[in-house]
């Protein structure tokens, strides 16, 4: 039994959902998003909260149980809140700035990297050393902050790169005479 999926997805006011055979819909004051539901699941739509059931026994029902549930609720949470992702770059000469929706980045390379934001992300810039990315679908937040970070992961000697704010770098001691 999934303890995640047993439980419901509750709407908070001013969010509609939409259900098709395959599709569910979710609209809020951000924005509105759309999801293929697997086939194992049912979803039992009431007027304040939404329940996942499984349509079988299987393992495979199973387990789509609770992602279906968490992916329903993340639709939600993304509709009414949105989802942010900070990220700190370190390193002499390390920058970022936005110009239009191109992100350019200077990481100590030979050349400036140059990233083309996707249309449903916002990338603020309030400090060149600074970056808040802004949308209203986790995945795809949390995808483009992760892609950012792959260019120049912080690195433990001296813990240069682009880390997330929250993320601690585990420092070594470096060589000793």
């Amino acid at each position: 039994m999934s303890r995640i999926g047993k439980q419901p997805v509750l709407l908070p006011q001013g969010v509609e959902v939409i259900l098709s055979d395959t599709l569910i819909t979710v609209r809020g004051s951000k924005g509105e998003l759309t999801e293929k539901l697997p086939k194992l699941v049912a979803i039992d739509k009431k007027s304040d909260s939404i329940n996942v059931i499984p349509d079988n026994e299987s393992k495979a029902a199973k387990a789509s149980w609770g992602l279906t549930r968490t992916i329903i609720n993340n639709m939600v949470a993304g509709v009414t809140d949105g989802y942010r992702r900070n990220l700190e770059i370190n390193g002499v000469g390390y920058r970022a700035a936005i110009d239009g929706n191109i992100l350019t980045l200077q990481l100590g390379f030979s050349h400036d990297i140059k990233i083309e934001v996707p249309k449903d992300i916002k990338v603020e810039c309030p400090k060149p050393t600074e970056l808040v990315i802004v949308g209203i679908n986790k995945q795809k937040v949390g995808q483009f902050a992760s892609e950012i970070r792959a260019h120049r992961k912080p690195e433990p000697y001296k813990g240069k790169g682009v880390r997330y704010a929250d993320e601690y770098v585990r420092r070594k001691e470096g060589k000793k005479k």
